[in-house]
């Protein structure tokens, strides 16, 4: 069967738009036919001008050979002529997330977004005069810091395509928001300052972009800035990130002589009118940037070549490429993570922006094109890959929560099938089954209400008791989604209400912050009873204690910030311990005997039991114990107190009594052994160390190295950039707080700073005896 050539029926008049390839197979078989009787009459009855020529043959054939076809069709055609309802509405669809460093202008970016989509109708800066704030910070502390603190959802429509976007934050100690933004998207927005360029979030950004497996695009913002380098700042996304992209736009002029935009694809050149930008009006390559134009579209089809088989056959070949080739191609390697598109503007100047969004519905997968997978509970976690349509079984994953006034507000990727208001849907990590009494889509902190959403959505629903993480289904199903990456808090806070009334207020913030944030913990102090609050840096806690005392009315005391230190080993050493109580009636008898060694560097656990006794020594059912109470012992080293990580325990003998035996006397056996076995193994502590990178003017760079090398800091990188220099560090987190007001001194003002967590390293061994003598006067007490 064979189809007319979008060329032939232009002829005709049938179509007189270059928009998206003809689809006649796209409705139900009596649609087609009646598109077909009518195309045919129209083939009688048109008069054509003497300007366009008579119809082909060809184009007239192809129809009635199409029609002849879907008439003689056999009716098992009828169910794949049902699919198109919900395959054109997804095939418009677009989950995109738009991440960065701190201050790159993501959440601007957005806001003209949403400007331009009609979603609102009056332009806000995030540190606006008129003091309103962003729409996308809807937190009264995100307006009043100039920073987002929450990622925030919102959709909007763009030439018939519909756009779901989550605004994350780019501050390191928020990076938990953009890991489960990334884990729900299909497609991403990295933004970088043409300034500043490729920074250390970006870095952390761009990782976790890879590891969700997540096509992006790129964006280099502030054309407008003094300094502005794209070329600058897209050879750095190639050495630092590692990026395979080349640019698909090219500025004309920069700083404040920055006009408009060439597009190498289509090879048109964009100005942007009126008082918002909001004019796209497009005209031919100014004549002294053509040369510069042909040189860098054949940059950008030489690394498309490199990716793409089909460009490259027609590049080798030296055959002119048009630009809906080269837009397809762009598309197949993007999809493919093979390559990265450069985009260019400067959101704040309302210039380049209508552009990428077009660039975001050329380049990034609709859902149909991403594969997702779930794990099957019912089949031992057999991983099965979704079929990312409305037909199959509701798959749906909670990846964000909030405490509304009214309950809890649940955020809801839809993988498969589709979730209805009213119905009942299970929470296969619990088990509950829950009645979806109101579902919406957000906008910001607004919700507007929908009777239904598919696969490849994101809603929100109020009511659902879960956790961040939980997979709802239909009940039909036992999947649950593979679980985002949560990294270990660092810092720790000992806080307390001031007024002991509170308590019940104070207790109410710190679970719900909690359910939250999987990298808010909350723990009490086994010696002092406070309560510690750990967290992944300071402003991270800060933010919570004066979203206590806002949103609750509850003052809080805040103690000194401490650092989650750990406690390993580093040599092996065998134990044999017997425990024996009598005390009249039953007793208690347990020996175990076997050895700890450190676990090699790079261990995915941080804690391994094996059980390698030949026979029946110990009776098996007591075995689970042995291993929970060497856990348990674990849990608190004999220097500081701290967790023991990276330690693998082995069995290798022991002995039971046949009455005296029990599992309390194996827990309490193992425990005891550990700690006999502890000091042999040559027991160190481990401190977080911190990434840090600093960018200060160069006649401070003297001052600020020598201060870091006080702190006990490694420099690993030093790097000029214009008449800065960028210093790069790993500097142990103890000796990093307050370090913001220190730098501010030694650089008069000028200097900043990110610092993100690397890992656990050894501390020296002076470090490790005053740790271990501080500690010695608590436990004394």
């Amino acid at each position: 069967m064979f189809f007319p050539r979008r060329s032939e029926l232009m002829t005709v008049g049938f179509i007189t738009a270059p928009s998206k390839p003809l689809n006649i197979m796209a409705g139900s078989r009596s649609s087609t036919t009646r598109l077909l009787y009518t195309l045919r009459s129209s083939l009688k009855t048109t008069s054509y001008s003497s300007s366009r020529s008579p119809a082909p043959p060809s184009a007239i054939t192809a129809l009635l050979h199409l029609h002849r076809h879907y008439s003689a069709a056999p009716a098992v055609r009828a169910k794949d002529d049902q699919e198109p309802w919900w395959k054109e509405s997804m095939n418009k669809v677009r989950n995109i997330g738009i991440s960065a460093h701190i201050d790159s202008g993501k959440t601007t970016l957005t806001e003209r977004v949403l400007f331009y989509t009609g979603r609102i109708h009056e332009i806000h800066e995030v540190r606006g005069k008129d003091g309103v704030g962003a729409k996308m910070d809807s937190m009264e502390l995100e307006r009043e810091k100039g920073i987002t603190i929450q990622s925030a959802a919102t959709y909007c429509t763009w030439k018939d395509y519909q756009i779901n976007i989550i605004d994350t934050p780019g501050h390191v100690d928020f990076t938990i928001e953009v890991e489960r933004a990334l884990r729900v998207l299909d497609g991403a927005i990295l933004v970088l300052c043409s300034v500043g360029g490729v920074q250390s979030q970006s870095i952390t950004v761009d990782r976790q972009m890879r590891r969700y497996e997540v096509p992006r695009i790129a964006f280099i913002n502030k054309l407008d800035r003094m300094g502005a380098d794209p070329w600058k700042v897209l050879n750095q996304a190639r050495k630092k990130l590692r990026h395979h992209s080349a640019a698909v736009q090219i500025p004309i002029g920069l700083e404040e002589d920055f006009q408009g935009l060439v597009d190498l694809v289509q090879l048109k050149a964009y100005y942007f009118r009126g008082s918002s930008g909001e004019n796209v009006v497009t005209e031919e390559i100014p004549a002294d940037m053509q040369a510069m134009a042909a040189e860098k579209r054949r940059e950008l089809i030489e690394a498309v070549s490199d990716v793409d088989d089909q460009l490259a056959e027609a590049f080798l070949s030296d055959e002119p490429i048009s630009s809906a080739d080269l837009e397809a191609a762009i598309r197949r390697a993007t999809i493919a993570r093979k390559f990265i598109p450069v985009f260019m503007g400067s959101a704040f100047k309302n210039k380049g922006v209508q552009p990428l969004l077009d660039g975001v519905f050329s380049y990034l997968p609709c859902p149909l094109e991403v594969d997702n997978f779930a794990l099957d509970q019912s089949k031992k976690e057999e991983k099965v890959k979704l079929s990312g349509t409305p037909a199959g079984p509701m798959v749906a994953l909670a990846f964000k929560l909030e405490e509304r006034p009214f309950g809890q507000l649940t955020y809801l990727r839809i993988y498969d099938g589709v979730l209805r208001k009213g119905e009942f849907i299970t929470n296969i990590n619990t088990g509950k089954k829950i009645k979806v009494s109101k579902l919406g889509r957000m906008h910001s902190d607004s919700m507007e209400d929908i009777q239904e959403a598919h696969a490849g959505q994101i809603v929100a629903v109020f009511g659902l008791d879960c956790a961040s993480g939980d997979t709802f289904t239909d009940g039909s199903v036992k999947y649950t989604m593979t679980s985002m990456n949560v990294p270990e808090p660092v810092v720790s806070l000992a806080v307390s209400p001031v007024s002991k009334d509170s308590g019940k207020q104070f207790s109410k913030a710190l679970n719900r912050f909690q359910r939250e944030d999987p990298t808010f913990r909350v723990g009490l102090d086994p010696e002092s009873g406070q309560t510690i609050i750990s967290g992944m840096g300071e402003l991270h806690l800060d933010i919570y204690v004066e979203r206590i005392r806002r949103e609750y009315k509850v003052d809080a005391t805040v103690g000194k910030p401490r650092v989650n230190f750990r406690e390993t080993i580093t040599q092996r050493a065998e134990f044999d311990y017997l425990h024996k109580k009598q005390s009249g009636g039953q007793g208690q008898y347990g020996r175990v005997c076997g050895y700890m060694e450190p676990l090699p560097a790079g261990s995915e656990t941080k804690f391994e039991f094996e059980n390698m006794i030949i026979g029946q020594a110990i009776p098996s059912n007591f075995i689970p114990h042995i291993e929970k109470g060497f856990r348990e012992a674990a849990n608190s080293g004999s220097l500081i107190g701290y967790p023991v990580e990276n330690i693998r325990v082995v069995m290798t003998d022991g002995a039971s009594h046949a009455v005296d035996s029990s599992e309390l006397a194996f827990r309490l056996a193992s425990i005891y052994a550990f700690r006999q076995c502890y000091t042999k193994c040559k027991p160190v502590i481990l401190e977080p160390v911190m990434l840090v990178e600093l960018k200060v003017p160069t006649e401070f760079q003297g001052n600020v190295s020598g201060d870091l090398n006080r702190r006990k800091g490694i420099i690993v990188g030093n790097d000029q950039d214009g008449d800065d220099s960028v210093i790069t560090a790993l500097v142990p987190l103890n000796n990093m707080f307050g370090y913001s007001t220190a730098l501010r001194s030694m650089t008069q003002g000028k200097g900043e700073f990110t610092m993100e967590y690397k890992e656990h390293s050894p501390v020296s061994a002076d470090v490790q005896t005053q740790l271990i003598n501080a500690h010695k006067p608590k436990t004394a007490e």
